[in-house]
């Protein structure tokens, strides 16, 4: 499995064909504490840099962007219910959806790890 990162900050990390995508550390703590999360329908077609889901926070309202075209195949419905998971394990078991990689050509306009951190610091 392999991790990519956004300017915008959302994870995704691919498995062959299949992508599960959250929002980073970074993103959660510039948001504070998330009240409310909305996602999207299984099925639902997204191409790279369309709203994937919305997550609300005390302090803002921020969308979450598709990394990459897919097709959603799975939403975490458990942060509908509980969306101070957000808050606890953005990049871990706090994923927003599962879907498909589309292109895996679009990886490569994303960033690794240590290309990422280097961005956040430049914020």
């Amino acid at each position: 499995m392999t991790t990519y990162y956004s300017k915008d900050h959302e994870w995704i990390a691919v498995d062959g064909d299949k992508a599960t995508i959250g929002i980073t550390t970074y993103a959660q703590e510039q948001l504070g504490d998330v009240v409310y999360v909305e996602l999207p329908e299984a099925g639902k077609a997204l191409s790279q840099g369309d709203e994937a889901a919305v997550v609300e926070s005390v302090k803002a309202a921020s969308e979450v962007y598709a990394p990459i075209d897919g097709e959603v195949v799975e939403a975490n419905d458990a942060l509908v219910d509980e969306p101070a998971k957000v808050n606890e394990d953005p990049e871990g078991a706090a994923w927003f959806i599962k879907m498909t990689v589309g292109n895996a050509d679009q990886l490569s306009d994303l960033m690794d790890a240590a290309a990422y951190k280097a961005y956040v610091e430049t914020l």
